[in-house]
């Protein structure tokens, strides 16, 4: 399995069987999407999903009904290639093995209401990774890699260390990192330099590099 991270919270998986690109929102490029062969999204927030980018893509889309619901609104030509999952969903996609985990958004503010999210873990050559989308709920399994929010409005660093440990995975990549500066997310890794065991690794990439 191949991993790639773009803006945000996009990541592109280039698994056996194909090209799963997850969260191409307003904060990612275009070109995130070439050659892919499926989309995940995770929910519908304009910083995960961006229907301009979706439109010239003739590719299957899964995601949840609130997203299915969005694009209807605003790319009707796009929501037609929409299949709708819900937690607990098996699937295959592109190829590639996917789990629907979660179904709520990290709570923003209590006078908020919750917006759904359904995180995926994907699972190709025997290497897992799982993207929880605007969530810390766990995986609910051992996976090889975490993409571990870092910096949103729902989030403070305690809780991001503590979502990796709890994940445990060997390997953590910052996603959801356009909220910080660059001298934020510093200070991100470092506590998570200070913060994790020594088992666990954090990594931070720039759009278009590989883990």
């Amino acid at each position: 399995m191949r991993i790639t991270k773009f803006g945000h919270a996009c990541v592109r998986v280039q698994g056996d069987g194909g090209v799963v690109v997850l969260d191409p929102g307003v904060f990612t490029d275009a070109a995130a999407l070439e050659g892919a062969d499926a989309v995940l999204i995770t929910h519908e927030h304009p910083d995960h999903v961006h229907p301009d980018h979706l439109r010239g893509l003739d590719v299957p889309i899964w995601t949840i009904a609130a997203v299915e619901r969005l694009l209807r609104r605003e790319a009707p030509e796009v929501a037609e290639r929409v299949t709708v999952v819900r937690p607990g969903d098996r699937l295959e996609v592109a190829g590639t093995a996917v789990e629907v985990v979660g179904e709520k958004h990290a709570v923003i503010h209590p006078d908020y209401d919750r917006f759904d999210n359904s995180g995926y873990v994907l699972e190709s050559g025997g290497t897992s990774v799982y993207h929880p989308g605007d969530a810390l709920t766990p995986p609910g399994r051992a996976v090889d890699v975490l993409l571990a929010p870092v910096s949103a409005p729902w989030l403070k660093v305690a809780e991001a260390v503590d979502f990796v440990r709890e994940v445990a995975a060997p390997t953590s990549l910052a996603i959801h990192d356009k909220v910080y500066s660059d001298v934020g997310l510093d200070m991100v890794a470092a506590h998570m330099g200070n913060l994790l065991p020594a088992a666990l690794t954090f990594e931070r990439r720039e759009p278009g590099q590989q883990l």
